[in-house]
C-alpha cells in the first residue's frame, strides 16, 4: 500500500470558512481517477492546526466514503493523548494508515518522541507512518531513531521531509532488510530520495498535477531514470510555485483555477500576494493543467 503517489489533500471551506463537505468529497472523487495510491487528509496541506476536533474527524469520515484509494489520515498531535484519540478515531472511520508528525512546539527528548510513537502504534489498530518536517517542527527525528521506531508493530513507513539526502539515505540504509517504507515528503526531492531506495511521495504538487506526478514515479519505480527524469524537470517550476508562499497557499490558490473547490483560508494563514499569484498562473497555463 506504501508505494507511489499520495496527494497530501486540501480541506475546501465554504466564504464563512465552514467545512465545505461536497467540495471535499469532488476534489477526492477527482484525484482518486488520476492514478494516485492514496490520500493524505488533515495533514500540513489540509490546514489541520486550524480543524477544530469535530471537523478534523469529519474531514476523515468524508474522505473514507468518498475516497477509490488509501486513505492516510493526519492524526498527529503535540499532546500524545490527542494524537491517541485522533488515530483511534481515524481506525474507527476505517482509514487505512495514519500519519503523525513529531511532536512540534514542546521539543521531546528522543526518549519522549520513542515513547510517544510506540504508546500510539501499541494502543491502535492501524498502520503508523512518521512524519519528519523539521522546518515546520523545530524537531528532528535522526535516522537512529527511525530506525528503532521501524520495529515497533505497526509502525511501518516515514513520510520524510527533512530536505536532507544524507538523513534520507541513513534511513534507508538503517532499515534495509524490513519492510519498512521511505516516502519523500519533499516534491523537489523525490526522484532524488527514490534513487536512494524511497517508494514515493507524499506530494503537495500531485493536487494539481497529479497525472504528472504519479508517471514521474511509476517511472523511478519502474528503473526508467531517463522518463522520470524528463517528468522531474517539466515539473520542477510547478513545485517551486506549491511553495512561493507558505504551503498550502499556493496549492490552494491553484485549485481556483483548475475549477476544484477551495475557498478561503483560515487565519492566520491568508490570501496568495497578487503578483506570486500572477505567476503561480502562468505556470499553470504553460503546463496546461486542467482538472
Amino acid at each position: 500500500m506504501f508505494e507511489g503517489v499520495f496527494p497530501a489533500i486540501i480541506t475546501p471551506f465554504l466564504k464563512d470558512e465552514s467545512l465545505d463537505e461536497e467540495g471535499l468529497k469532488k476534489n477526492i472523487r477527482y484525484l482518486s481517477n488520476t492514478g494516485i495510491s492514496g490520500i493524505v487528509p488533515c495533514g500540513t496541506t489540509g490546514e489541520s492546526a486550524t480543524l477544530t476536533f469535530e471537523e478534523h474527524k469529519r474531514v476523515v469520515e468524508i474522505a473514507v466514503e468518498a475516497s477509490k484509494v488509501p486513505v492516510i489520515a493526519g492524526t498527529g498531535s503535540n499532546n500524545t493523548r490527542e494524537a491517541l484519540e485522533l488515530t483511534r478515531h481515524a481506525a474507527e472511520a476505517g482509514a487505512d494508515a495514519a500519519l503523525l508528525i513529531t511532536p512540534y512546539y514542546n521539543k521531546p527528548s528522543d526518549k519522549g518522541m520513542f515513547e510517544h510513537f510506540k504508546t500510539i502504534a501499541e494502543k491502535c489498530d492501524i498502520p503508523i507512518v512518521l512524519y519528519n518536517v523539521p522546518k515546520r517542527t523545530g524537531i528532528d527525528l535522526k535516522p537512529e531513531l527511525v530506525a528503532k521506531l521501524s520495529k515497533v508493530k505497526n509502525i511501518v513507513a516515514i513520510k520524510e521531509a527533512s530536505g536532507n539526502l544524507s538523513q534520507q539515505s541513513q534511513i534507508i540504509e538503517q532499515t534495509r532488510g524490513s519492510d519498512f517504507v521511505v516516502l519523500s515528503g519533499d516534491d523537489d526531492l523525490t526522484l532524488p530520495t527514490m534513487s536512494l531506495g524511497a517508494r514515493g511521495v507524499v506530494s503537495v504538487v500531485a493536487n494539481v498535477a497529479p497525472k504528472k506526478t504519479v508517471a514521474m514515479v511509476n517511472a523511478a519505480l519502474n528503473g526508467d531514470f531517463e522518463t522520470a527524469r524528463t517528468l522531474h524537470y517539466e515539473l520542477l517550476p510547478l513545485v517551486r510555485a506549491m511553495f512561493l508562499e507558505t504551503n498550502p497557499i499556493p496549492v490552494k490558490t491553484a485549485h481556483k483555477y483548475l475549477g476544484l473547490a477551495n475557498g478561503p483560508l483560515r487565519p492566520p494563514m491568508s490570501s496568495m500576494a497578487p503578483e506570486k499569484e500572477a505567476i503561480l498562473k502562468e505556470i499553470l497555463e504553460r503546463l496546461g493543467e486542467r482538472a
